[in-house]
């Protein structure tokens, strides 16, 4: 009989076992050798919430993870560089971004104009359509293009195709909103699109492009503004291959990636990589890794619209993983199920208080045969959805068609029916989720319950509950899409734990969504990797993985919670080798 241990004796027992858990000896280690670069700090590994004090690094990849003591055994003198972060700050892993749109908002500041969130509609008209204009008559341009313009600020007296006309009407305008589903153009664009002649002839009616709304005036004929896919139909008709060639596109990779390792990012699933109805991207990043320049690795999303040929695009996005390297994967389908809540444009039930339910671009019977063929195809789905209704449709399409061990992602998730969430965790569903997005300021708070019905007026995206119920989760910042939000880590890790953006103000939102700061370094390190088929290489600090790392000038996981977004990325390793410092 074992014999009963005192009161004492537990507690004692108890906390040598604890303290034994918290400083590991040689965790992970390998066969020792002679390290390139060791590190000492306070280390967050992302294994299990595990903290350790100190890594090796060997030919671009960690050999030795645990205590000080033993990583000693890693330095040859003259040979090793040793880095001491002790009390500097945190070291962690190297991030992820899941969705952002890196590469057509930086395509578009090479060509067009990035308008600024704060921008209204006299200076969109006075100066930001004319200089724009300008430049495009300068550089020859056969588009005059802009993204940017924020909906709220522009919905109650939106330029009209016929006022961009008085400006430019011999060139096709196109103005993508900062979120990229709505957009304003000119007569001309109309015209080449099919939707008007140029007699005036009104061609296609308001809802003639499927997943779409051309709106129309007073005179029946289009204002000239545009929502969800009636924007991507007609942005098809401009002349996209010489808007954007390979040699710019590898210009501007080289400018994405420098702000994604200045921001701690070396992983990133970008969210439109067809965005100009080509394979541009890819050429650019198949030549730009050969260069030896490529310091992230970078997911391409093949985007199908619901106008377009089904069986052609598959074929197209299954043709493109051609371009398939260590450090390019082009492995996914991206769709729109619907568009966003906040303008009134996602899927959701209840039905907005003005009794209409948003606009739905795809049939549960489509996507499930979709993503049927494209995992069939070694594809994997990623579809945007926002409403509950849309969510709901995604999954039931994913379990119906999809394979699990695909990992076929929803993105962004606004609103979700709690009985999805335990389906979405049985059936290996990943979640990549805006956790910048949880924040409202109250004018948009009390805006929302003017037109959300019920909890939706007070409760946004869920992050939380993720978590809770087992689901793989990522993070995104859909990158330039809410511009007026953090896109670096810490602004965005103090937004997921208080409910509030640090410039912004407010009152908490949703807070029973909030969650921890392991948490959300999970999501963006691990967790990324998990959703972009990486996790035995890289997103955590593990013998044997590519030694992908930052130094963070502030500890983020006790520094007090408000000061989280003042930590900035002091330096990013990305193989062992530091690519960007401060």
């Amino acid at each position: 009989m074992i014999k009963d241990l005192t009161r004492r004796e537990f507690i004692k027992t108890a906390s040598m076992a604890a303290l034994a858990m918290m400083v590991p000896v040689e965790v992970f280690a390998a066969n020792k050798t002679d390290a390139d670069l060791v590190v000492y700090g306070k280390i967050f590994t992302s294994e299990g919430n595990q903290i350790v004090e100190a890594f090796a690094v060997k030919d671009g990849k960690f050999v030795y993870v645990g205590d000080k003591t033993g990583a000693k055994a890693f330095i040859k003198k003259g040979k090793t560089e040793v880095i001491d972060y002790t009390g500097k700050g945190l070291v962690m892993p190297a991030c992820g971004n899941g969705h952002a749109h890196y590469l057509s908002a930086y395509a578009v500041k090479s060509f067009g104009t990035m308008i600024d969130y704060d921008d209204d509609v006299k200076k969109f008209m006075t100066e930001i359509v004319p200089s724009t204009v300008k430049k495009a008559r300068e550089t020859g341009a056969k588009a005059v293009y802009g993204m940017g313009w924020e909906y709220e600020k522009f919905k109650a007296n939106l330029p009209t195709r016929q006022q961009l006309d008085a400006i430019c009407s011999d060139i096709p305008m196109y103005f993508a909103d900062e979120e990229n589903h709505k957009s304003l153009v000119n007569t001309l664009l109309l015209v080449k699109a099919g939707v008007m002649a140029e007699d005036g002839t009104v061609l296609k009616k308001a809802d003639d492009i499927r997943g779409g709304e051309i709106v129309f005036g007073a005179d029946g004929t289009p204002t000239g503004f545009l929502k969800e896919q009636a924007s991507t139909y007609v942005r098809s008709f401009l002349d996209n291959e010489s808007l954007f060639n390979v040699d710019m596109a590898k210009a501007t990779l080289a400018k994405v990636q420098e702000q994604l390792l200045s921001e701690g990012y070396t992983m990133y699933l970008d969210g439109y990589s067809t965005y100009f109805f080509n394979d541009v991207y890819y050429q650019a990043a198949q030549q730009f890794e050969k260069s030896g320049d490529m310091h992230f690795v970078l997911g391409f999303t093949y985007e199908i619209d619901s106008w377009m040929n089904l069986d052609e695009k598959l074929a197209k996005a299954a043709d493109a993983k051609k371009f398939e390297s260590s450090k390019v994967k082009p492995k996914w389908i991206k769709l729109f199920m619907d568009g966003t809540v906040e303008s009134g444009t996602g899927f959701i039930d209840p039905v907005y208080l003005d009794g209409h339910q948003g606009i739905v671009n795809w049939t549960e019977e489509e996507i499930t045969d979709i993503t049927r063929k494209a995992n069939e195809k070694g594809l994997t789905m990623h579809i945007h959805a926002l409403g509950n209704a849309g969510v709901n449709r995604v999954v039931n399409s994913y379990i119906n068609g999809g394979k699990p061990e695909m990992r076929n992602t929803v993105v962004h998730l606004r609103n979700v029916n709690e009985p999805d969430y335990k389906r979405i965790a049985d059936n290996n569903i990943y979640v990549t989720s805006g956790m910048i997005w949880h924040h409202a300021s109250n004018e948009q708070a009390e805006d929302y319950k003017t037109t959300l019905p019920g909890k939706m007026a007070y409760e946004g995206y869920p992050m939380k509950s993720f978590f809770d119920n087992g689901i793989p989760v990522s993070f995104h910042t859909d990158y330039p899409a809410l511009s007026n939000s953090p896109d670096d880590p810490f602004g965005i890790i103090e937004t997921a734990l208080t409910g509030v953006c640090y410039f912004e103000g407010g009152d908490p939102w949703w807070t029973e969504e909030l969650v921890t700061r392991e948490q959300a370094l999970t999501a963006m390190t691990i967790g990324c990797a998990k959703q972009m088929f990486l996790e035995n290489e890289r997103g955590s600090i593990k013998s044997g993985k590519y030694a992908d790392f930052l130094l963070v000038t502030k500890d983020v996981l006790t520094c007090p919670v408000t000061e989280i977004h003042t930590a900035k990325t002091a330096a990013t390793y990305f193989e062992g080798k530091k690519v960007f410092s401060m």
